[in-house]
C-alpha cells in the first residue's frame, strides 16, 4: 500500500475517533480500539495486526499501570483524610481572605501534582464556593482559578497519565520533565489566572453558601499532608540532577528515584495519616482508588495502542520527511496535540496521539535529542491545553460543581485554557532557543 493511501486512512481513523467522541458521546476506549483495529486491518499485513494491538495496549499499561494507581491511592487518601482540605487552609492562613483566590490557585497547584484535575476540582469545589461569597469574587473567576491551577500540572506533569505515557513514547527523562513541567506550569496558571480575572470583571459576586467548613481539629497537620506531595517529587528530581557515582549513598537515590519507588513512598506517607479519629478501612482507599485509576488507565493503554498503529503504518517517517525543510520545530507537536485536544476533548488522548505521530519525526525535525524529546513532550503538554470545550467531560465538572452555566464556563474557563497553553507553548519555545 502506498503511503499517500496510508496516510488518508491514519486521517480517516483520527477523524473517526473525534466524531464518534464528540458527536456520538461514545465511550473513549471503544472509539480507540475500533479505529486501531480499523486501521491495523487496513495497513499492516495479515500476520501483524493482532500484535502490534497487543504491544500497543500492553506496552502503555506496563509504563504507566503502576504509576497511575500509586497516585490515585496518595489522592484518596488525601482527600479521605482532610489532607486536601489541611492543606487549602494553610494556604489560606498564610495568604488572607483578601487573596484567597491566589491561595485557591495554589492549593490547586499543589494538590494537583498528585491528584487528577477532575478528581481535585469536585474535593475543593465547596472551599471554593466558600471563599468565593465570602470574599466578594465572581464564581467564574474563583472556579476558573481551581481549574486551570489543577489542569496546568494535569497537562504536563507526571504522574499524570498523558504526560506520562507521552514521555515513554517519546524516551524523554521523566525527572527532569517533572522539573521542567513545574516550571512552565507555573506561568501559564499565573496567565490564567489574570485572563480569568479579566474576563470575570462583569460578573456578580458570588452568592452566599451553606457549603459546612470541616471542623479544623478533624483535620491532619498540613506539615504531614504535604509530605506525600512533595517528597515523591523531590526523590524522581534528586535522581534526575545528581550524577550517578560509585558508592552507597548515589545508589539509594537511583532506587529511590525510579518513580515507582518514589510514589510508593508517597503512598506510605499519605497512609500514615489514618489515625485517630481519620482512621478509615485501608480496603476503602485501596478500592476506591482503583475503581478511579481503572478507566482512565483502559483509556490512556487504548490511546497508546491506537498510536503504536499509527507508528506501524510509517506515516509519523513520512511526515517527518515532509516536514524536514519547513523549519517548524517545535510548532509541530504542539499544533498536531491542540488539534487533537480541541477536537475530540481528552487531553490524555491528544497527548497520546500527538506523541505517536511525532515521535519518528523528530530527526527531520531537529529534536532526536535528549533535549529535544523533552521540549517536543512539553510542547504537546502545552498543545493539550487548548481548548477545553464541551466535548471535555472536565469542563461540565467545572460547571456543575461550581454552578455557573455554560456561557460563562466557556467565556472565562475555555479562553483561559487558550491563554494558557499559548503561553506556555511560548516559553516552552523561547526556552529551547537558549537550551537546544
Amino acid at each position: 500500500m502506498n503511503i499517500l493511501t496510508t496516510s488518508i486512512l491514519v486521517a480517516i481513523s483520527i477523524i473517526a475517533i473525534i466524531i464518534l467522541t464528540s458527536k456520538f458521546k461514545l465511550n473513549a476506549f471503544i472509539a480507540l480500539f475500533a479505529a486501531s483495529l480499523f486501521l491495523a486491518f487496513a495497513t499492516l499485513p495479515a500476520g501483524n495486526t493482532i500484535g502490534v494491538l497487543k504491544d500497543g495496549f500492553g506496552g502503555t499499561m506496563s509504563s504507566i499501570g503502576f504509576l497511575v494507581i500509586l497516585g490515585a491511592i496518595i489522592g484518596i487518601t488525601l482527600d479521605k483524610t482532610g489532607g486536601t482540605l489541611s492543606i487549602a487552609k494553610y494556604i489560606l492562613s498564610k495568604t488572607g481572605e483578601k487573596r484567597s483566590a491566589a491561595a485557591l490557585g495554589m492549593t490547586g497547584f499543589i494538590t494537583g501534582l498528585p491528584i487528577f484535575c477532575d478528581s481535585g476540582f469536585i474535593i475543593l469545589s465547596g472551599l471554593a464556593r466558600s471563599l468565593g461569597a465570602r470574599a466578594g469574587l465572581a464564581m467564574p473567576f474563583v472556579a476558573t482559578v481551581l481549574a486551570t491551577s489543577l489542569y496546568s500540572v494535569h497537562c504536563l506533569i507526571p504522574p499524570h497519565p498523558g504526560a506520562l505515557a507521552a514521555a515513554g513514547i517519546m524516551n524523554a527523562n521523566t525527572g527532569q520533565l517533572v522539573i521542567m513541567g513545574i516550571l512552565f506550569a507555573i506561568p501559564g496558571a499565573l496567565a490564567a489566572f489574570m485572563w480569568s480575572k479579566h474576563m470575570s470583571r462583569t460578573c456578580p459576586p458570588a452568592s452566599a453558601t451553606t457549603h459546612t467548613q470541616p471542623d479544623t481539629e478533624t483535620l491532619p497537620s498540613p506539615f504531614v499532608s504535604f509530605l506525600p506531595v512533595f517528597v515523591p517529587l523531590l526523590l524522581i528530581t534528586m535522581k534526575s540532577l545528581l550524577p550517578v557515582t560509585p558508592g552507597i549513598g548515589s545508589k539509594i537515590i537511583t532506587v529511590a528515584g525510579e518513580p515507582v519507588y518514589a510514589l510508593s513512598a508517597g503512598v506510605v506517607l499519605a497512609l500514615a495519616l489514618l489515625t485517630g479519629k481519620r482512621r478509615i478501612r485501608l480496603n476503602d482507599i485501596f478500592k476506591e482508588s482503583i475503581e478511579k485509576a481503572g478507566p482512565i488507565l483502559i483509556i490512556t493503554a487504548a490511546g497508546g495502542m491506537f498510536g503504536a498503529v499509527i507508528k506501524a503504518t510509517g506515516t509519523g517517517e513520512t511526515l517527518g520527511r515532509l516536514l524536514s525543510d519547513a523549519n517548524m520545530g517545535l510548532l509541530v507537536p504542539f499544533i498536531i496535540a491542540a488539534v487533537m485536544k480541541t477536537a475530540q476533548g481528552s487531553s490524555t488522548v491528544a497527548i497520546i496521539t500527538a506523541a505517536s505521530l511525532v515521535s519518528p519525526m523528530l530527526p527531520a525535525l531537529g529534536l532526536h535529542t535528549e533535549q529535544g524529546r523533552l521540549f517536543a513532550t512539553l510542547a504537546m503538554g502545552a498543545g493539550s491545553m487548548f481548548v477545553s470545550h464541551a466535548n471535555d467531560s472536565y469542563f461540565w465538572v467545572i460547571s456543575n460543581f461550581s454552578g455557573i452555566d455554560s456561557r460563562e464556563t466557556l467565556k472565562v474557563y475555555s479562553t483561559s485554557t487558550i491563554v494558557m497553553g499559548c503561553v506556555v507553548f511560548a516559553l516552552v519555545w523561547l526556552a529551547s532557543v537558549f537550551m537546544l
